[in-house]
């Protein structure tokens, strides 16, 4: 086996295991991920749709509060912070949440906007349409306020920040512009998942993880080769200033650009892909844990690639436990030891 690629996988299985020592305070948009499950066996007389015959329904956390839940599952401490409404969707994703209320501390309800609900239909392990209750205007000034005086609180108590952006209103320029400037204060890492207009937002960042399609259009790059990937992920990194850039490439893998104009690949792990839903919020949960322990910034994106893995293999939101991540990287050392032989 290769004394060198066996070293590195120590390593990574070394920043799992310290996993548990980690915190993290997740920012962003609070998400309720409602699934109906059932089977289809008839064409609808009434128009040329499938019928399902709904069998069970299931309800998890989406968002900023998949990635949050990402956290708990691999085994480190995690802290929430974000706005829900006053209604069933609130009350629901609240016991989602459970009996986890030291990490709670800072979701907020505001009565005027309804909690972000994404119910999808899936039969046959297929999803067949999927549809959204949210409100995407910008949350009040007022709340945003009161996310920054909750972050400041928190500051002392993690050693990672994570802005989990989908868009539904949380994440605004000025509350970026104030959570950059807290993190350069405490100078610690602050991770973000963006989405493409708001791109903006994100000058001093750490280092952001866009898929490869929200990479080009931010980028304004056409093409999916890898020299379009390299020109979009440098020319993102530059406009923002940010350490580094990790683009999300699905069945290519990832890849990372750094502040010193070095690129690095990570081929991805995926044996299986059934669903890709919340693997970005498993991509940056993975990525913030190893940040928050010391890790490199390549070390993160491997075990992170290690994780996306994993849960595109499954159906729906899910999470991946540290011994699962620690297997997975074991798995990938026989394999590549049994190729070089």
């Amino acid at each position: 086996m290769n004394s060198k690629f066996k070293t590195q996988n120590s390593k990574l299985a070394g920043h799992i295991q310290r996993f548990p020592q980690a915190g993290v305070l997740v920012v962003g948009d609070l998400i309720l991920d409602h699934y109906i499950w059932g089977r289809v066996s008839r064409i609808s007389p009434e128009a040329p749709v499938p019928v399902v015959h709904v069998e069970s329904e299931s309800l998890k956390l989406g968002g900023a509060a998949n990635v949050y839940n990402n956290i708990l599952a691999l085994g480190g401490k995690a802290d929430l912070c974000g706005v829900i409404g006053s209604d069933e969707g609130g009350r629901r994703l609240l016991q989602q949440l459970g009996t986890r209320r030291d990490g709670r501390g800072g979701v907020i309800i505001d009565a005027d906007r309804p909690t972000t609900r994404k119910t999808r239909v899936i039969a046959h392990n297929q999803q067949m349409v999927r549809f959204d209750v949210e409100r995407r205007s910008e949350i009040k000034a007022g709340l945003q306020r009161r996310i920054i005086r909750y972050v400041e609180s928190r500051l002392r108590e993690v050693s990672c920040v994570v802005v989990s952006d989908y868009a539904k209103g949380v994440v605004t320029a000025p509350l970026m512009a104030e959570l950059v400037r807290l993190i350069t204060l405490r100078r610690i890492p602050l991770v973000v998942d963006p989405k493409v207009e708001h791109f903006s937002y994100y000058k001093g960042v750490t280092v952001v993880t866009p898929n490869h399609l929200e990479a080009m259009q931010a980028a304004g790059v056409h093409g999916d080769d890898d020299p379009s990937i390299s020109q979009a992920g440098e020319t993102i990194r530059q406009r923002l200033g940010c350490q580094s850039v990790l683009v999300t490439r699905g069945e290519k893998g990832m890849s990372l650009f750094e502040a010193d104009g070095t690129s690095f690949h990570v081929p991805t792990m995926a044996r299986q892909v059934y669903d890709v839903t919340g693997a970005g919020d498993t991509v940056i949960a993975t990525l913030a844990l190893a940040l928050a322990t010391g890790a490199s910034m390549r070390d993160g994106a491997v075990l992170a690639n290690h994780a996306a893995g994993i849960v595109v293999g499954m159906v729906g939101t899910a999470t991946v436990s540290g011994p699962q991540l620690i297997d997975a990287i074991r798995r990938a050392e026989v394999i590549k030891s049994e190729s070089n032989r």
